[in-house]
């Protein structure tokens, strides 16, 4: 396995990149393969997860799904549930995850949602719901408020949150 990421390196902090360095290597090692669903983040963790060199074999594909149609044209998720839940909830989180994990062929899929910016009225700025899915059809779900800290840490933030819901999901595969 190669260096540490390269195109992000400057704007990440070290524990982030070495992580991901970790998650890969464990991955390429148990020949596991990753998705992600990304709403708020836009396509951040795939790109981070694609920059370390010697391990694309371990990410499979991901999906930046910013707008709502976008989660149900590339996710299938119905339309009526994002309606009735928000599309910044744990029911689209995970839904997003499962169809991430449908519609690729890894083993593990990350899905994130939430405000990284401004809230809408009646939304909470920081807040993010994260899902992550296994082929064995175990799911985690984790809601985090990271407050109005800006779009900048909110995604770095929820970066170190993805990757270790992803370390766990395939140490415990």
């Amino acid at each position: 396995m190669a260096g540490p990421a390269q195109t992000l390196s400057p704007a990440l902090p070290n524990d982030v990149e070495q992580v991901a360095e970790q998650l890969l290597k464990a991955c390429c090692a148990r020949n596991l393969k990753l998705a992600t669903a990304e709403s708020c983040t836009g396509g951040l963790l795939a790109s981070l997860l694609t920059d370390v060199e010697g391990a694309s074999h371990a990410f499979e594909r991901g999906f930046v799904v910013y707008s709502e149609e976008a989660k149900c044209e590339l996710l299938g998720i119905a339309r009526k549930q994002i309606d009735a839940c928000g599309a910044v909830s744990r029911e689209v989180a995970i839904a997003m995850a499962q169809g991430a994990l449908h519609g690729s062929h890894a083993d593990v899929a990350l899905a994130v949602t939430g405000y990284a910016g401004t809230a809408p009225e009646g939304g909470e700025a920081g807040l993010v719901h994260l899902a992550c899915a296994r082929g064995d059809g175990a799911i985690e779900h984790r809601e985090m408020h990271f407050g109005d800290i800006g779009r900048g840490p909110v995604r770095i933030a929820t970066l170190r949150i993805a990757l270790k819901m992803m370390m766990d999901a395939i140490e415990e595969d």
